[in-house]
């Protein structure tokens, strides 16, 4: 995308209960774009479907440029969505959808909005993401049975650019001017925003644990509590079972049941991922990083990292600046790198 004619024209749909933090994560990285560059890189324009002014699911109000008969002139259009978005129907949006995508306008979406843009027929063959809320229930039901959605913060596929909810637009915005406008005003937005890092394209949307198992297993999501609550001194799955009153062997069996791997590794995992996060979000030196995740050991660090993630930690950072560099030089979005999966199970010392 880059060398975009300019200003890049930005309408984001309001739709009725929409979130406004996913919508203010979207629109406030192209501001502090417009203005460190002191030059009007991006038109920021706002639309409902009639015009008129449209709540939030906070209940605040916001009073829009266009209405969608309009037809605003836009070269990114993205869907602002939130809380009943499958009673938000509308027989002229589909239309107006399905118009930009005939006229290949780049469509995105934040929080449920791509449900919408799904429903309107404008995602297939496409990835996409959308609130984990609602993952399952899309999945389960095979709704859209033509487009791809994952459990990943935001999307970058082609011309379609969703994102989860929360935050996470506020990643995909700053992936979008790194496209345009290159790495190092990226970091500048990044900065200003006081945004610790630029997530990757590949970075996973965390789904609570009670979410996924529901109330049907309070032993086990109370242990995985108590585990995130100790990763720099790890409790051994004696004390773990201890202070959930049961068994050792009972929380085997959930854990075995319920996550598909042993509490060790399960443990050793959540380490690792933290660990991860450190390197990439941190300059603490290598060993700092090790003992900060529960490892006594450097070496047994490196293996166990290498293992997980498919590179040692030093190569991970090394890895991270390369990418920088290649996007700050191509004008291009951070690959997306292969989701390693973890070896066998590996008991024992961690």
């Amino acid at each position: 995308m880059a060398g975009v004619s300019l200003p890049y024209r930005c309408v984001f749909l309001l739709l009725p209960g929409y979130s406004q933090l996913p919508f203010a994560a979207a629109i406030e990285p192209l501001r502090l774009a417009n203005n460190l560059s002191e030059s009007a890189l991006y038109d920021l324009t706002v639309a409902s479907l009639d015009g008129q002014s449209v709540a939030a699911s906070n209940g605040t109000r916001i009073t829009p440029d266009y209405g969608i008969s309009n037809d605003p002139p836009v070269d990114l259009l993205v869907v602002c969505g939130g809380i009943d978005i499958e009673t938000v129907e509308s027989s002229e949006l589909n239309s107006w959808l399905r118009s930009l995508a005939r006229r290949h306008v780049a469509l995105g979406a934040v929080c449920t909005g791509s449900f919408v843009l799904a429903r309107a027929g404008v995602m297939d063959g496409y990835r996409c993401t959308l609130h984990w809320e609602h993952i399952s229930g899309i999945r389960e039901t095979m709704r859209f049975p033509n487009t791809e959605f994952t459990s990943e913060r935001f999307v970058m596929d082609r011309d379609r650019f969703t994102a989860s909810g929360g935050a996470a637009p506020l990643d995909m915005m700053l992936h979008l001017i790194t496209r345009q406008h290159g790495i190092e005003l990226a970091e500048s937005v990044s900065d200003e925003a006081v945004h610790e890092r630029i997530r990757e394209v590949s970075d996973l949307q965390r789904i609570p644990l009670r979410v996924r198992l529901g109330t049907s297993q309070p032993k086990l999501v109370e242990v995985v509590t108590l585990m995130e609550s100790n990763i720099n001194e790890p409790l051994s799955l004696d004390e773990l079972a201890a202070y959930a009153n049961t068994s050792r062997r009972q929380l085997e069996r959930l854990f075995s049941r319920y996550l598909g791997r042993t509490p060790t590794r399960y443990y050793l995992e959540l380490r690792l991922t933290q660990a991860r996060q450190l390197l990439l979000q941190t300059d603490m030196p290598i060993t700092d990083v090790a003992m900060a995740c529960g490892f006594v050991s450097p070496p047994h660090f490196t293996k166990c990292y290498h293992d997980r993630h498919g590179r040692s930690p030093s190569a991970e950072r090394r890895a991270r600046r390369e990418r920088l560099s290649l996007a700050a030089a191509a004008l291009l979005p951070d690959p997306v790198l292969p989701v390693v999966d973890p070896p066998a199970a590996e008991e024992g010392g961690a």
